[in-house]
């Protein structure tokens, strides 16, 4: 039980893009059409994601064995820490707009999948994992113990290697 609860480290940075591009249709496919069920899988994906990595995530499952290895110019692993955390951004923002429309209506909750779909873009589209730059900004600040990713207090040489600017 406790394998099944557990998050991959290293993640497969091909398979979190993809996870991240699953994210964006699902939410940009929402927000336009104004289909808030579509709320439901996708806060489902994130909250079993945080939970157990991909193994619960029919997302997760198909970014690990079917898109993820196609994607070979993505191929690299990552540290799994700060991807979890970036799920849990993402768990917090679904579950936020899932109440909002149960409770408030669509036209509120809508509105709180931008930051989701900007995140997910960038992270799908251009490498950029937003909720892990945070992650490190945790750990340099004394939030998150280094203890937990050792290489994620400087994610400076990973973007830069990535072709990112330092700051």
């Amino acid at each position: 039980m406790k394998k099944l609860f557990s998050f991959p480290n290293p993640v497969n940075d091909a398979s979190a893009r993809s996870v991240a591009l699953g994210v964006v249709t699902m939410s940009v496919l929402a927000f336009v059409t104004g289909w808030a069920w579509i709320l439901i899988p996708l806060t489902y994906g994130f909250l079993a994601r945080v939970a157990a990595g991909p193994t619960l995530s029919p997302l997760g499952q198909f970014a690990v064995r079917v898109s993820g290895p196609r994607l070979t110019s993505w191929q690299k692993f990552v540290p799994g820490p700060p991807k979890r955390f970036a799920q849990g951004i993402g768990a917090v923002l679904t579950v936020a707009a899932t109440l909002t429309w149960v409770l408030d209506g669509w036209t509120a909750a809508r509105w709180i999948l931008l930051p989701l779909i900007a995140a997910a873009s960038l992270e799908g589209f251009l490498g950029f994992c937003l909720g892990c730059t945070m992650f490190g900004w945790l750990i340099r600040w004394g939030v998150i113990p280094e203890s937990i990713c050792i290489e994620c207090r400087d994610l400076s040489a990973r973007y830069a290697a990535a072709g990112y600017p330092q700051s």
